[in-house]
């Protein structure tokens, strides 16, 4: 039974420490819809994404005028357009037709971000995946609203590095094509190790192939109610800490957990995950390292800042797991710096850099997450990038992913503005030594030995 203290502790949460469902993100498999006449294909993506979506924007406003609970984002996944568009596609041009389809369908339902123009490439790349890679410059240019992942490796197989070579020119040629909005194309496109299948956050959302015909997944947020929660205990032990932090993410996902569920209802889709991660925004007060800053760091950055997040994302997905039965996704916590005004500030002042993010990556959510860097940075290095934190994920078997942004014209110092929820960001310094020669080696890397369990 929910009693009146706990309904005035949550419309506190939402009106005072701006706790929100990030995003009902409808899964729709394209499976069915795979044909191989490029027309027919596209025409059968439009109308089942237009059937099974129609309703979802206006399913999340009501919901959030019923409960009186902000839903920031509707969004979908589709299955990786690598997979879709094997039989049809020929050309790169062939799968950009596919990705304006995709736009097209997002615009006309009304949602925020379409995830899915992806793909899986852990061992090797098929023609059509490498089709599908050449592709996304101009599918990020041509489009709006359509997201792109790709998946270069997992602990089981290890890593493709033949696709991560690839991915830094494609990195640096998306950054070119769409220069003249600070590269916002790159903002767009992940590369992933150990990417979930399930996940409800762009830019890396994508329906996998395990997945059924179609599937609700929510992504709770609230950096917001942690910190403030924080403000009670200051100075108190680590027990206290913990505590603290456990049992406020377990009243975050509860309200995730219900909003999950009231869609499924009203959508007749089946409730897939929810997913716990707290993630930021720029708003003021909505952001992870002020969190850290409240568990005693000066800033984000500072010496303890690793054990800091270790300790935010391990308990927030203990408290979060006792709230629902169904948690998947990244669950965790984002450190995107151009999301976040906390890790902004603390990029500008010096005190986070790009190696001290890295580590951090170790112990959260996801990895190297909406970070500028000068335009002039090479497509090896943004290799070198990638295989470093796909190494971590691979290694420590999580999810670890690479958003970085080259942008074109610009360096350290100067700041890249992406607007909305993708937020602003100060050009970081990158290690100016090369790795090419370690790059253009051919071949994967092959899994560590802890992945042979059969």
């Amino acid at each position: 039974m929910i009693n009146l203290f706990e309904v005035e502790e949550t419309n506190k949460m939402i009106e005072e420490e701006q706790l929100d469902v990030r995003t009902i993100t409808l899964g729709i498999s394209l499976l069915d819809c795979m044909d191989s006449d490029p027309g027919r294909l596209n025409e059968r993506i439009y109308n089942k994404i237009l059937t099974l979506g129609k309703d979802l924007v206006k399913t999340g406003e009501d919901i959030s005028k019923d409960y009186g609970i902000p839903i920031v984002n509707k969004r979908v996944s589709v299955t990786p357009v690598s997979i879709v568009g094997s039989a049809a596609c020929r050309t790169p041009e062939d799968f950009v037709s596919i990705a304006r389809t995709l736009d097209r369908a997002a615009k006309d339902i009304g949602i925020n971000f379409l995830g899915g123009y992806s793909a899986i490439v852990n061992k090797g790349m098929t023609k059509a995946e490498r089709l599908l890679i050449e592709s996304i410059p101009q599918a990020m240019k041509e489009t709006e609203l359509v997201c792109s992942s790709v998946n270069v490796g997992s602990t089981k197989t290890g890593i493709n590095m033949d696709a991560v070579r690839l991915l830094g020119n494609i990195i640096k040629e998306t950054a070119e094509l769409t220069k003249d909005a600070d590269s916002i194309g790159c903002a767009k496109l992940v590369v992933f190790c150990n990417a979930p299948d399930d996940n409800p956050f762009m830019a890396g959302a994508f329906h996998g192939v395990t997945e059924g015909d179609a599937v609700i997944n929510v992504g709770v947020s609230g950096p917001g109610v942690v910190r403030h929660a924080l403000t009670m205990v200051r100075g108190e032990s680590f027990e206290v800490l913990c505590e603290t932090i456990k049992k406020t993410a377990f009243k975050i996902t509860r309200v995730g957990q219900l909003v999950a569920q009231e869609a499924s209802r009203r959508l007749g889709i089946p409730f897939g995950i929810i997913d716990l991660s707290l993630a930021p925004t720029p708003a003021v007060g909505d952001s992870v390292a002020d969190i850290l800053t409240e568990m005693g760091l000066e800033m984000a950055g500072a010496p303890g800042t690793t054990a800091a997040l270790a300790i935010l994302n391990d308990q927030v997905k203990k408290g979060g797991i006792m709230a629902s039965s169904y948690v998947g996704g990244l669950s965790g916590a984002f450190i995107p710096v151009s999301e976040d005004q906390g890790m902004i500030d603390a990029a500008k002042a010096g005190a986070l850099t790009l190696e001290k993010l890295e580590a951090m990556t170790c112990v959260c959510s996801v990895g190297l997450d909406m970070i500028a860097i000068p335009g002039n940075t090479s497509a090896a290095t943004i290799s070198g990038i990638i295989a470093d934190e796909a190494a971590i994920g691979m290694i420590n078997q999580k999810t670890t992913a690479v958003r970085v942004i080259p942008v074109i014209g610009k360096g350290v110092g100067e700041s890249a503005v992406f607007g909305g929820l993708l937020g602003h960001a100060p050009i970081m310094q990158v290690n100016g030594f090369s790795c090419e020669g370690f790059i253009n080696r051919k071949g994967r890397i092959p899994a560590p030995i802890h992945s042979f369990k059969n």
